[in-house]
């Protein structure tokens, strides 16, 4: 059952929207250097990196699941897996019972590939992970996401969450609605 208006305002609902736009994209953006730094000595790229991983835990794994597992586009993860085909990270297959779907699944240098990936795998070299490390120290347990917005402050600074909570204080401010729609307030 959908949500009306009785059960949150509008502006709610927009200031909900901006605060996740701009955590998402803050952290994103961190989340992918760290990422990008991480997986660089292997010659990967961030979707390749996260086929190999994807198809390493679903086994024989059709392209469709691996788009929709990895949040991509099912051409990229094709183009993706024909990369990593190529450098012998994957190969290509049919099943018996499905001639229809194209299947994947790690070769041998693919798995030692990904495990290499895992060892190496250094959480100082982590902004994302550092940062949620005191956190971590604090509590006993890395954050949940409603702490998130700390680690993002310890990345960003409190001038980037300053920034971050006036601008949707002005929204609060400069918009009041009327009829279930946001009009600037006087």
């Amino acid at each position: 059952m959908g949500s009306t208006l009785n059960d949150y305002t509008v502006k709610d609902a927009l200031l909900f929207s901006q605060r996740m736009m701009q955590l998402s994209k803050a952290f994103w953006k961190s989340i992918e250097k760290d990422w990008e730094q991480w997986i660089k000595p292997y010659d990967l790229a961030i979707n390749e990196h996260h086929i190999l991983w994807i198809t390493y835990y679903l086994k024989d794994a059709s392209i469709s699941e691996i788009a929709k597992f990895g949040i991509m586009h099912i051409s990229t993860a094709f183009n993706f897996s024909k990369k990593l085909e190529e450098r012998g990270y994957l190969q290509f297959f049919k099943k018996e019972n499905d001639r229809r779907n194209t299947y994947i699944q790690l070769t041998e240098k693919g798995k030692e590939l990904l495990l290499k990936l895992f060892e190496d795998y250094d959480p100082l070299q982590n902004s994302v992970c550092k940062e949620a490390l005191s956190l971590q120290h604090v509590y006993g347990k890395f954050p949940d996401m409603i702490e998130i917005m700390a680690v993002v402050r310890n990345i960003y600074g409190d001038d980037f969450i300053g920034i971050f909570e006036r601008s949707l204080e002005r929204i609060e401010k400069d918009f009041v609605e009327e009829d279930g729609r946001l009009k600037k307030g006087g």
